[in-house]
Formats: C-alpha cells, structure tokens, sequence
C-alpha cells in the first residue's frame, strides 16, 4: 500500500470562511499577553468557524511593539538557548541581547510560535503574523 504525503496544505486551509483581521495593541502591556492573544487569534478560537485541523483566513497585526513594557529583571535573566550541533555548540542569548541583535519583531513572533501546537499547520498560521514597531 502507498501513502502519498502531500507537501501543500491545499486541503488545510479552511474555504468559505470570511477573512478576519484583528489588531492587538502592545503599548503597556507585557510580551506574554500580547504574544497568547495574537496566538489564540491565530488558531482561530475568537471565531465561530473555528475547525482544530484547518488554518482559518484569520491575520494578525501587532501594533506599538516597541513600547511593550518588559521588566529590567526578564531583560537580564530571560535567556534563549540554541543548538549548533556540534560539541560545545550551546548558545546563549539574553532577552536584552536577542532584542539589539534582531528587534523586538523577533522576539514577539518567537514568543507567538512558541504558543502554537507544534504541528504541521503551524508554519502556515505564522504566515499570518505582521509585528510593527
């Protein structure tokens, strides 16, 4: 018996379904609860067409990211870790380190895909993430 695996996600994407646009608003507010609102938009749980295994015609927008309130104690303290693959290949980066390198834009939409079921749906739902400063 062959099993074809198809590579497009043709059949997941949820047809006539109306778009959706939602805007989340980061200004004073703290990185996890922007990043768990924009990802619970992002599964499509704020509408009523919500399917588990179909990525709804849903985007979301995160405005003001830069005036996310974070506190000088997770600046320091918050670390992200990464694998090279080789031995001795552990990298650290700070959150205040990852922010100077590659911008807050990085670290909310790390933040988001973190929250996502780790499946095969995910990379498209993030498709559907816009971060602006």
């Amino acid at each position: 018996m062959n099993i074809r695996m198809h590579k497009d996600l043709k059949n997941r994407v949820a047809h006539n379904v109306a778009p959706m646009e939602y805007t989340v608003d980061a200004k004073g507010r703290t990185l996890g609860r922007v990043a768990s609102e924009a990802a619970h938009a992002l599964l499509g749980k704020k509408s009523t067409s919500f399917v588990k295994n179909k990525v709804l015609p849903v985007q979301v927008t995160i405005v003001n990211a830069k005036k996310l309130m974070i506190r000088e104690k997770m600046l320091k303290e918050k670390t992200y870790r990464r694998y090279t693959g080789y031995p001795g290949g552990l990298r650290e980066m700070t959150l205040a380190e990852f922010i100077e390198k590659k911008g807050i834009a990085e670290v909310l939409k790390k933040t988001v895909d973190g929250m996502l079921p780790r499946n095969r749906l995910r990379k498209e739902r993030m498709k559907r993430l816009t971060v602006n400063d």
